[in-house]
């Protein structure tokens, strides 16, 4: 679970996932001060939204169908929101990409 880097408080799964939509930082339930998610983070989240694309692209290699592949796909996005807020980094300043 995320911890405020201010207060040191850690946030409760709603609370994270519900922050987890905000683009512009995101406020501490706690002290409410604005967090950014970390930048090794948002790499990272990058990847873990490669990975719902994969049962589409075994699709093109194996004879799955269409819907099936559709399905494992929004499975797995699900599988990956929900873990989402056990996995999120913040820092006290948005920091760069690169």
């Amino acid at each position: 679970m995320p911890t405020c880097q201010k207060c040191k408080q850690r946030w409760s799964w709603t609370q994270a996932f519900k922050q987890s939509f905000s683009f512009s930082g995101m406020t501490c339930p706690h002290c409410k001060e604005k967090q950014y998610m970390s930048a090794a983070y948002r790499k990272r989240s990058s990847i873990y939204a490669a990975i719902v694309l994969i049962p589409l692209l075994i699709n093109i290699f194996f004879d799955l169908s269409i819907t099936l592949a559709v399905m494992i796909a929004c499975l797995i996005g699900l599988i990956v929101l929900g873990i989402n807020p056990f996995l999120m980094e913040l820092s006290n300043e948005e920091e760069p990409l690169f």
